[in-house]
């Protein structure tokens, strides 16, 4: 397990997360290391660059390989064909070294991550209040009563 505060802080966020939080989680990571990989272009440290892309790369074929494309219609084969797209040009970017993709490619995350951020808010207005503790009717005990033989 690593020592890092970040990580622990991440791995608890991604835990406590709902399913659509999970998602937005993770194109808040590819953001997070496609911006890093800008930085390390602009600074010319290629090695960092091409671990930050390769890292966002993974991200993005993980969001890919958790589609329904049975179940999630249209919406799925979309997302699916973006997918595809993003991964394409961050290669292009990587093999070019080219700022102007490593940009539009955050831009494009960040607009669709603020669609599953929307979705995620929506979810939870919708979903019902779960009581954290059972209602008790009037009268009645909270727990049953033991068999009169286990009483003093």
């Amino acid at each position: 397990m690593s020592t890092d505060p970040r990580f622990a802080y991440r791995e608890t966020a991604a835990r406590a997360a709902s399913p659509l939080g999970r998602v937005v989680l993770l194109y808040e990571q590819a953001i997070h290391d496609l911006a890093g990989a800008l930085s390390a272009l602009n600074n010319g440290d290629i090695e960092l660059r091409t671990q930050k892309t390769s890292h966002a790369l993974l991200v993005i074929g993980q969001l890919q390989a958790c589609l329904d494309l049975e179940r999630g219609g249209e919406v799925a084969h979309n997302l699916d064909r973006f997918y595809d797209l993003v991964r394409k040009r961050l290669l292009e970017a990587q093999v070019n070294s080219s700022a102007a993709i490593l940009k539009e490619q955050i831009d494009l995350l960040l607009s669709v991550r603020s669609a599953w951020i929307e979705l995620e808010q929506q979810d939870a207005r919708v979903a019902p209040e779960v009581p954290e503790k059972p209602a008790i009717a009037a009268g009645e005990s909270p727990a049953p009563k033991p068999p009169s033989r286990w009483r003093a």
